[in-house]
């Protein structure tokens, strides 16, 4: 018999990753906050629409209201996204986009994003929020941000 890997904490990692999964890393909480984000507000809505135990929903639930990411409102009770989870909505792009174009199969992705503004198919880039232009995983590179530690500075130093 296979067992499950024990949970390990990210505490002791500084790094902005760790931290974010440590909060949206868990199985269901990604694809909770895409049927949020597609209009479906209400526990036993996401329950049908993702198959997920109330268990479980009701802990990513809880974790995501707990970290400000959804609010809970009441009559009718539903969730939904607060600024913070708003700012997600990058990260629910890019992960569709890599599957829509490593997974989606001969048929095509199975959504498409739509500029409400024109109407037309939407593929949202990184832009440089200096000079505008578009850049790719290739235009990137690191420098130690206010927050690293000793050991990152000395990493990224190392690196040119």
């Amino acid at each position: 018999m296979i067992s499950a890997m024990p949970y390990r904490s990210f505490d002791d990692q500084n790094c902005s990753i760790a931290r974010t999964l440590a909060i949206v890393g868990e199985r269901w909480t990604l694809l909770v906050l895409r049927e949020i984000a597609l209009g479906r507000r209400r526990f036993e809505e996401i329950r049908r629409e993702l198959g997920v135990a109330s268990n479980i929903l009701a802990d990513r639930l809880q974790t995501l209201t707990d970290h400000g990411i959804l609010e809970r409102l009441d009559d009718p009770p539903r969730y939904r996204m607060t600024d913070k989870g708003r700012d997600l909505q990058p990260v629910l792009t890019a992960l569709m986009r890599w599957g829509d174009r490593y997974t989606a199969g001969e048929d095509g992705p199975p959504v498409v994003q739509v500029h409400k503004g024109c109407g037309h198919d939407a593929h949202p880039q990184q832009v440089c929020a200096h000079c505008g232009e578009t850049i790719g995983p290739r235009d990137l590179t690191l420098r130690a941000g206010p927050g690293a530690n000793e050991r990152q500075r000395e990493q990224l130093a190392a690196r040119g």
